[in-house]
């Protein structure tokens, strides 16, 4: 089954618990059409680069799945007709990372992100 990641954005006004509720309704809308949710994190409120539908600051969750095309479209579809959903972004991925995303990583656990070149 093929790989993906998908990061929602949910609308500031929400409480942590309402956004990692959001959370367990995509998982399930997933698990109902033939995926599964392999991990989950939620990153919580964060600003935004620019103002989506006067808002500043959103919720910000993280998925790693495994399911069928059919079952993402239908998550993407059900997220953006979601009142409380202001975006969301899916990536195909050829394997999952392991442990903790790069966003909750501390900055000492990430290392250098690429390597630097001596100018001469």
């Amino acid at each position: 089954m093929p790989l993906y990641e998908h990061v929602l954005i949910a609308r500031q006004d929400l409480s942590n618990t309402q956004a990692e509720g959001l959370i367990e309704h995509f998982s399930t809308v997933l698990a109902d059409n033939g995926g599964k949710v392999v991990d989950n994190e939620y990153w919580g409120v964060r600003t935004l680069a620019y103002k989506i539908n006067k808002n500043r600051k959103g919720h910000y969750a993280f998925l790693r799945t495994e399911s069928p095309s059919a079952a993402v479209q239908e998550m993407e579809r059900l997220a953006r007709l979601h009142d409380d959903v202001m975006r969301v972004m899916t990536i195909r991925v050829d394997e999952h990372q392991e442990g903790p995303s790069v966003q909750m990583q501390k900055r000492e656990e990430r290392g250098d992100r690429r390597e630097r070149r001596d100018r001469n």
